[in-house]
């Protein structure tokens, strides 16, 4: 951190203490010239842009993949908190990614991936929604990939 009085870049972190609205406040000393100061420290948030498949754009909200998981666990044995879980993991996974932009394909994937092993019949309800199942034939084909899947 350089110091503001003599332009030194190394000093000495003497207190630290959050804050209320959650940065964080370190007092300093001066290696060189001793003379104290105060600086503040906050995260830095970039916002996730969420790329529709008609090519919009709007700002990533996980009550949108709650919404859908709801829908899609309708009376089968999951629980919110699986629910929750299972949210708040893939926007972990998102926020850690280099990316600023997301596209609804890699996030109905994501949530494709962890619905299977969670609840099968809950993640047929979300892949024949998602993937837009014409005829039976497609949701056979789901079906059967998924049957495939459990004998390996």
């Amino acid at each position: 951190m350089k110091c503001p009085n003599c332009g030194f870049t190394e000093s000495k972190v003497i207190d630290s203490r959050p804050t209320e609205n959650g940065s964080i406040r370190r007092r300093r000393e001066c290696l060189s010239c001793k003379r104290r100061f105060t600086t503040y420290e906050f995260v830095e948030t970039v916002p996730l842009t969420v790329v529709k498949k008609n090519g919009s754009e709007e700002i990533f909200d996980r009550s949108k993949i709650m919404a859908g998981l709801l829908k899609s666990c309708y009376k089968r044995p999951v629980t919110r908190d699986q629910m929750e879980e299972l949210v708040n993991d893939i926007e972990g996974e998102l926020m850690n990614s280099l990316s600023s932009r997301v596209s609804t394909t890699d996030i109905g994937v994501m949530v494709m991936d962890r619905l299977q092993k969670l609840d099968e019949v809950s993640y047929v309800r979300f892949a024949s929604v998602y993937r837009e199942f014409k005829d039976a034939r497609t949701f056979m084909k789901e079906l059967q990939k998924l049957t495939e899947k459990n004998k390996q």
